[in-house]
């Protein structure tokens, strides 16, 4: 159908959700954000689906989300039926609607006799994770858009394995979702009912308790934080989100008495009333963190996201003002730390390896390599670090220490097979104390890193492309950047072309090797003088990425070399 047809289908459908029927009525002579609602459907990819909330098949609404769920049951009816009764195991986070989407959701499967386990309120993205492990559910699903602005909310579906559903399954139920023609047909069971006759468990305090259990183990020196905790002054804000009361409880128990969560932002609250962007990526975020850090005097302040999966830091300077740590910075502190204690207590295998991402610092990879631990690169997406974890339990190759994305994510202890802001919240924690022992903080530690290793300076810029011709200009782009492959940038020659796509390193000889890593819509150039730039589109949001990571032997010229590349590589989108 075009997208007027279906615009009418929902106009003159006499059931509409009042809501959705109201914001249809305001939409009525906006062709242009009619067509944006109603032109394709919400994609659905291996990560699930994430969108602006609202009216149509290009929305996040409960029809949507009853789409998505039919085409997991209707995947789960073609299993056996030991597997089919394990269930799903479904969480969500802070935004609006979100409890109703997971209701509903579990009412689609209720309809198909598939067993669900719903979480009594809010709970993070890694308790999820951690939940279909526990419970040896088949699948899991999460309601959380992460780290968007208030307008959004998504729906991520997690494997048997904890880890988001392999590209393999996910296909299958796409295949499925798209099958499902008549969008209002979807039958839903009713709620009492299913509790009623244990086909829908509301799960909590228990699972809870065993998550924390397991957290307790990410906590390398018990004396080191026993010895520290206790006056150690630590800034908390989980950003209005899911991450106050297991990162408050997680606090605790690993011996942190002196944190003082951010009154303002310890509240679920579906607007965000107190910052325009949900995100620790994102400084303004700290705004009301460092206002509370400077009256207590704190020595490190620590956001999570929404639902506490990724997770940001500042740390106090000499002149009382808070320094931004980034993504790769936090991840190269967090790995030192990891190494150095294990390999003190005398814990550090022999096998150990870490596992980034191909967008990520190669920071991290020199710190790894210090003490003779290997580092993977994998795609962007946490679910590739979960397929390596599994292959090392498999082979018993590896034993796994650590793995991060430059987006604020990472992981210590695979219990989890996402990222785990909770975890990481109690090891960044640790951290501080070993440092605070020599009477330094964090921000002194890395650079104690980058003296030893060298200076390290990465970005990230997105260029958002949102509507109809979004998509088609994204694309373009990418072709543009296969055709018109720059053989420079800054007046650095490129040494090495990554195509992901074609599986390909094409050499400036003219040499091609290949990749032996999943096909993927990214690539990377690699320059004479160690520099890397990637492009990719994103898997989740309208945007194209460009990744910068340069290396030099100061702080300010890597800086500097970091501003010439991106002046490059955006003259040439421009161009």
């Amino acid at each position: 159908m075009s997208w007027e047809e279906t615009y009418q289908t929902w106009k003159d459908n006499p059931e509409l959700a009042a809501d959705l029927k109201a914001e249809l009525d305001q939409l009525a002579d906006n062709q242009e954000a009619l067509e944006d609602a109603f032109y394709e459907p919400l994609s659905f990819g291996t990560a699930g689906m994430r969108g602006v909330l609202g009216v149509g098949i290009n929305r996040m609404n409960i029809y949507t989300v009853r789409q998505a769920t039919e085409g997991l049951a209707t995947f789960m009816d073609t299993l056996d039926d030991e597997t089919k009764q394990r269930g799903v195991a479904i969480s969500y986070d802070s935004r609006h609607h979100s409890q109703e989407f997971a209701f509903d959701a579990a009412r689609v499967l209720g309809a198909h006799g598939i067993p669900t386990f719903v979480f009594e309120s809010l709970r993070p993205t890694p308790e999820l994770s951690f939940t279909v492990r526990h419970l040896h559910t088949y699948a899991g699903i999460m309601i959380t858009a992460s780290h968007n602005p208030k307008q959004y909310n998504g729906y991520k579906i997690y494997g048997e394995d904890g880890a988001q559903m392999p590209p393999k399954e996910s296909d299958m139920i796409t295949k499925y979702i798209r099958q499902v023609k008549d969008i209002f047909g979807v039958k839903v069971a009713d709620k009492d009912a299913l509790i009623e006759d244990g086909t829908l468990k509301i799960i909590g305090d228990e699972v809870d308790k065993a998550y924390l259990e397991e957290v307790n183990q990410v906590t390398i020196n018990h004396e080191l934080v026993a010895e520290e905790g206790k006056t150690m002054k630590l800034i908390f804000t989980p950003l209005h989100g899911t991450g106050a009361m297991l990162g408050e409880k997680a606090l605790k128990q690993a011996g942190f008495e002196n944190f003082t969560m951010v009154p303002q932002q310890a509240e679920p609250d579906p607007e965000f009333s107190t910052v325009k962007k949900p995100n620790p990526e994102d400084p303004a975020a700290f705004d009301l963190a460092i206002e509370l850090g400077k009256k207590e005097g704190a020595d490190l302040l620590i956001g999570v996201d929404p639902d506490a999966d990724r997770l940001g830091a500042a740390v106090r300077q000499p002149n009382g003002e808070y320094k931004l740590l980034t993504g790769n910075q936090i991840a190269a502190i967090l790995l030192n730390y990891i190494l150095t204690a294990r390999k003190d207590a005398g814990t550090l295998p022999s096998n150990a390896v870490a596992v980034k991402s191909i967008v990520s610092s190669e920071f991290a990879t020199k710190v790894a390599a210090n003490f003779n631990v290997k580092m993977i690169n994998v795609l962007t997406g946490f679910k590739f670090i979960a397929e390596q974890i599994k292959n090392f339990e498999a082979d018993g190759s590896h034993t796994f220490m650590f793995g991060f994305e430059e987006s604020y994510g990472y992981l210590i202890r695979p219990f989890v097979r996402d990222k785990d802001a909770i975890q990481s919240l109690v090891m960044l924690a640790e951290v501080a104390a070993f440092y605070k022992k020599q009477g330094m903080n964090l921000y002194d530690g890395l650079q104690e890193l980058f003296k030893k290793y060298g200076y390290f300076a990465e970005k990230t810029i997105s260029l958002t492309f949102d509507g109809v011709e979004g998509a088609k200009e994204i694309e373009d782009l990418m072709t543009k950047f296969r055709e018109e492959s720059p053989k420079e940038f800054a007046g650095y020659k490129v040494v090495a072309l990554e195509d992901f796509e074609k599986s390909t390193k094409t050499n400036a000889d003219g040499t091609v090797e290949e990749i032996k890593i999943p096909k993927s819509n990214v690539l990377k150039y690699l320059l004479e003088d160690g520099t890397w730039i990637a492009v990719r589109p994103s898997g989740t949001e309208p945007k194209i990425k460009f990744y910068i990571g340069t290396q030099a032997d100061s702080q300010d010229e890597a800086f500097a070399k970091r501003q010439q590349f991106e002046d490059t590589v955006m003259a040439f989108v421009k161009g």
